[in-house]
């Protein structure tokens, strides 16, 4: 097994160079009903018919984080208890493990499997992750490495089963391994301790397994740790470019510093994608990026013919633009509250 944890100093200094050429953003409009009328059209018109999921973080989100408790622990298992879809080849070496709420992905190389999310707990990582692996071929004793992009339950759950199973090395944040050894943004008992801290990486990090690497780049907001990998995937002999956006949704209530580095970092990784050539957008969330849907394609045309995965590096950067824009739109909302 190879084990390369070096500094991405060639991703790292890339993206300094871009931002040093970068004009300088115009200045900031005035938070108003007008701004923020004006980031929903950018953003409105940036999805086009195909990206209103990723719309869909325009709409209106709560002032206040959400309080744990027996309601929305209700919501939650409502979430989780939906019943998952099956398993499924993405590309040649990137597999869908995950349910029907949140997402896993494995990533096949010669010397094991990156793991990259656990889901909500044990229960979950047994029957999908384990079981839909086997389904697909894949050894689960094979996985090496599991990346939790971020410290919430839905993406930790299952990691510290499977790294006590099989000794699987568990891969996160200093500021999300640091908030969860702290204060958890969100705890319930549906999923349980979180991993204990293990490797810690940096923004422009390398996880290198069997020829495979992924850059993991540091995207604060849903977190203030989020990681977004990138990496290669191969398709019918043609590679392609991925960026797995680490956390989406805005559930942090009115914490305006915390939405304008989302909204950063969705314009840094736009620099990232066009540099990079980067042509697949995933998400842990499978209803974000469509997966479902486009596994089932790949499944009816017996794995033939283009890829539904690989959406072209316009759509890569239109769905950044909607997110930013959205981003700017609830920074607006929130900067306008008594």
């Amino acid at each position: 097994m190879t084990q390369r944890l070096p500094r991405g100093l060639f991703a790292a200094a890339l993206v300094t160079a871009l931002w040093g050429c970068a004009s300088p953003p115009p200045a900031a409009q005035r938070p108003s009903e007008a701004s923020i009328a004006a980031h929903v059209a950018a953003a409105t018109q940036a999805a086009g018919s195909d990206l209103g999921e990723v719309l869909t973080l325009c709409k209106p989100v709560p002032a206040s984080r959400p309080v744990q408790g027996e309601d929305s622990d209700r919501g939650l298992r409502a979430l989780i208890d939906r019943p998952a879809p099956p398993p499924g080849r993405a590309f040649d070496n990137l597999y869908f493990v995950g349910g029907d709420w949140a997402s896993a992905w494995a990533v096949d190389t010669p010397e094991g499997i990156i793991l990259i999310d656990a889901l909500n707990n044990q229960a979950e990582a047994a029957a999908l992750i384990e079981g839909g692996m086997r389904k697909l071929g894949l050894d689960p004793g094979r996985i090496r490495y599991i990346v939790v992009t971020h410290g919430h339950g839905d993406h930790y759950g299952g990691a510290p089963y499977l790294a006590r199973k099989y000794g699987a090395r568990v891969v996160m944040s200093d500021t999300d391994w640091t908030m969860m050894e702290t204060r958890l943004e969100f705890a319930t008992p549906l999923w349980g301790a979180p991993p204990k801290r293990d490797i810690t990486v940096k923004d422009g990090d390398k996880l290198t397994l069997g020829g495979t690497s992924l850059t993991l780049y540091m995207t604060p907001g849903h977190t203030w740790g989020t990681l977004s990998p990138v990496f290669d995937v191969s398709w019918q002999g043609q590679k392609h470019r991925v960026l797995l956006w680490g956390g989406t949704g805005f559930n942090f209530g009115a914490d305006i510093p915390r939405m304008e580095a989302y909204g950063r970092s969705t314009q840094r990784m736009a620099q990232v994608a066009r540099a990079e050539g980067i042509d697949v957008m995933l998400s842990n969330h499978s209803r974000v990026d469509g997966s479902q849907g486009k596994l089932a394609r790949l499944r009816q045309a017996g794995g033939t013919g283009p890829n539904p995965f690989v959406v072209g590096e316009p759509t890569v950067e239109r769905t950044l633009t909607v997110m930013n824009e959205c981003s700017l739109a609830q920074r607006d909302r929130f900067a306008l509250l008594p």
